[in-house]
């Protein structure tokens, strides 16, 4: 055993010294290339950076075909640029956007001209469709011109919607966010087109100035020839999401201080039949959303209900660490990144909205009621929550409390403080910490570069303050197109524990570090669109208390591309250890002795262009694993049918020989995707777990008779299948009217 833990140190200290190699030579790489970068950025400069919205007197009729006077005497813009496939060349189909607002609205109309209109593709209606597949356009608006966060709206020829808010340009997103916003298009035998309607009360701005600048960045996606283009921020170091590059909107002149109330009650109504009997299923409650001026919002929340959430998607563990499941109720996800402690990671997330409603269990704890505020005034952004949980399933009633502060700091940096709160019959727990965040978009010249961290304690009532229930973490990060670094380390002592958070490992130390190389051909091999190297992705965790290895791995990536028509591949190799301080059951009856092991593994990733009729994904793993070995594996087959239908099946494998015993594991899935019109849409999702013989089965049918009403069907189904035959645990039937006024 000494042995193996005298390799290990001699293999982390080889692996750090390369990791100091790889970086220096990053960034003498990044200063050689500065020159060639601050040419391309002078090519972009050459074009205005502005857009004028003309005020308009009459209303226009919302029907997509742009044919109103007002369209045709406002500016347009059309000089957009590729950023994909051929950088800096101007996109192939003609392109325009003007931009007009009224009182109470945005609108912005565009023109996509296209010379073979029956070549779109376009198979999606459904609200927050997957826009990566689609011909669409998007236009992000940076309100506060703040340079960090927006709002991105994102269309589709048919009409389909997807919306997300965007922060710290890019570093994050809430993409369960739905504005209140509307889109009409028309397809014809010139191109496409789309007139967007925004409600300014679904923006977040400052008030009172005489006019208001705005950042606004468009871009459009032409799926059959994979071609993206923007206005401006077309560089392969920036995203959309990349407000730093965005453009400005004037003729915002003298918009409203406007303050609003918006009601939306809902009445649930079903039944439920389970091995006990079926009984009916009724509830009531609500939100009220009011805009306090046109940086603050207040919601309430009353017996809230999630009915209308999807299930979550199954996994199978083999790990000794616990999973994650995302978070998926509306309610927690918007204003998700006011809630942030900037940690980063997936070790540690130090403040889990699903410990709020829900139990260990993922079964459902009843919410009495919430509050929550959420506004950004000049360079300061606040957050306040306070959710209190009713008694169930032996659990006590709660309170959990959160408030956050951040600060802007210079052009794109950021420090903060957050705390969370947990109070249950006297007993108060608090998390707490600071974060900052220091980021550039021009070092050594058109460059991202990014330094941060986080301090968060701990400490309960009932055992008092413990210097040692602290975690921190830092990192640094070169995120570029051809050359992007990323290393971190962080530290958590055994008794930290965030009890309104996820601690997928505790009592550890662990360093972090991964240089890719991602050049582009430019004389041969010209049907690869880039190529991905990497010669280090290192992951070193040892045990807090004891230093002793906790995981270790080590990639190198020897060949990765993705080529010009779509499709992708790569190939790794990787050490891997695992210091086991007990013994560990990896799967019922077979269970590996603790100790020290050291294992190779390969990996591989392969799938056809996803913007196809027909795409396929799959992905394995195989070697040594612990003292035996293994086989992982995953294939998803997507059609994309029509517009009206898609359907997805997914399979998973898993085939483990080890001493102590042999087994395998199935994970089968398929999710059928249905739409009659872009209000009208819907999803039947099914699962079975080899694991736990167990059939889940969840359909979904959702109605927007108008914008911010919406109506539900829902069923759900589990099913035993372990005796072979399928028996029904629990099923429930549930129709959800949600309905909105505003006063």
């Amino acid at each position: 055993m000494q042995s193996l833990n005298e390799s290990a140190l001699v293999v982390s200290q080889s692996v750090k010294r390369l990791f100091d190699i790889c970086f220096v030579a990053a960034i003498a790489f990044l200063f050689a290339r500065a020159n060639a970068q601050v040419g391309i950025s002078n090519l972009e400069t050459m074009s205005s950076d502005s857009i004028e919205a003309a005020a308009i007197r009459t209303e226009l009729v919302f029907d997509g075909n742009l044919d109103e006077p007002e369209w045709k005497v406002a500016q347009k813009i059309s000089s957009f640029t590729q950023r994909e496939l051929d950088l800096g060349q101007p996109i192939t189909e003609k392109t325009e956007v003007a931009i007009l607002i009224d009182d109470e609205h945005l609108y912005i109309g565009v023109w996509c001209f296209d010379r073979e209109p029956d070549k779109i593709i376009a198979k999606e209606m459904r609200r927050d469709f997957d826009f990566g597949l689609e011909d669409n356009f998007m236009v992000i608006i940076d309100t506060y011109l703040d340079h960090r966060n927006g709002f991105l709206f994102v269309i589709n020829p048919n009409g389909a919607r997807a919306d997300l808010q965007t922060f710290n340009n890019g570093g994050s997103s809430n993409q369960f966010w739905n504005g209140v916003w509307d889109v009409r298009t028309k397809i014809t035998h010139e191109g496409w087109f789309a007139e967007i309607k925004i409600p300014f009360y679904t923006l977040k701005y400052r008030p009172g100035a005489e006019e208001q600048l705005w950042g606004i960045n468009f871009e459009r996606n032409i799926r059959r020839n994979r071609q993206q283009a923007r206005w401006k921020g077309w560089q392969r170091n920036y995203d959309i999401s990349d407000v730093s590059q965005a453009g400005v909107l004037k003729g915002l002149k003298n918009l409203r201080d406007k303050r609003y109330i918006e009601i939306k009650p809902y009445g649930l109504g079903g039944g439920e039949n389970t091995s006990e009997g079926t009984e009916g299923v009724g509830n009531i409650g609500g939100d009220i959303n009011a805009l306090l001026g046109p940086t603050y919002r207040l919601n309430l929340t009353f017996n809230t209900d999630f009915a209308q959430v999807e299930a979550d998607r199954q996994q199978i563990n083999l790990t000794r660490f616990p999973l994650f499941f995302p978070e998926l109720r509306e309610f927690f996800l918007e204003g998700d990144d006011f809630f942030d402690f900037g940690f980063g990671g997936n070790r540690i997330i130090p403040f889990y909205t699903r410990r709020i409603g829900l139990s260990e269990t993922r079964e459902t704890v009843p919410i009495i009621a919430g509050a929550r505020i959420l506004g950004k005034e000049e360079k300061t952004t606040l957050g306040a929550m306070s959710i209190q949980t009713a008694d169930a399933g032996g659990d006590p009633s709660a309170n959990f409390t959160t408030l956050s502060w951040r600060q802007d700091v210079g052009n794109q940096s950021v420090i903060g403080a957050m705390t969370t709160n947990k109070i249950v019959e006297g007993r108060w727990h608090t998390t707490t910490g600071v974060n900052g965040r220091y980021s550039t978009a021009r070092f050594l010249g058109q460059s991202n570069l990014d330094i941060g961290g986080a301090f968060i304690q701990t400490y309960n009532t009932d055992e008092g303050y413990n210097a040692d229930a602290f975690a921190y973490r830092a990192f640094v990060s070169l995120p570029n197109d051809f050359l992007n670094v990323f290393a971190s380390f962080q530290q958590s002592p055994a008794p930290f524990d965030p009890e309104v958070g996820l601690m997928r490992r505790r009592n550890f130390q662990e360093s972090f570090g991964q240089v890719f190389f991602q050049p582009r051909p430019t004389k041969s091999l010209k049907w690869i669109r880039q190529f991905y190297f990497s010669p280090l992705m290192l992951t070193y965790t040892q045990y807090d208390d004891s230093k002793e290895l906790q995981s270790f791995s080590y990639k190198v990536r020897l060949l990765g591309f993705e080529t010009r028509s779509g499709e992708g591949f790569f190939f790794d190799v990787e050490r891997v250890a695992e210091g086991l301080k007990e013994d560990f059951e990896i799967f019922p009856d077979v269970v590996i002795p603790k100790g020290e092991y050291w294992w190779n593994r390969y990996n591989f990733f392969f799938e056809t262009f996803e913007a196809r009729a027909i795409s396929l994904e799959t992905r394995g793993s195989f070697g040594e694993f612990f003292e035996g070995n293994s086989f992982s594996g995953e294939g998803t087959l997507l059609w994309r049918a029509t517009k009206n239908f898609n359907i997805n099946l997914n399979y998973e494998k898993n085939i483990v020989n080890l001493p102590e015993g042999s087994f395998d594991t199935d994970l089968i899935g398929s999710r059928i995707a249905y739409a009659f019109h872009p209000h009208a849409f819907g999803s039947l999702l099914g699962q079975w777990n080899s694991a736990q013989q167990e059939l889940n089965i969840n359909f979904r049918l959702q109605l927007i008779p108008k914008i911010g009403t919406d109506f539900f069907l829902i069923f759900n189904q589990i099913v035993d299948t372990q005796t072979g035959d399928f028996i029904s645990e629990r099923s429930t039937l549930l129709a959800k009217l949600v309905w909105r006024f505003v006063l």
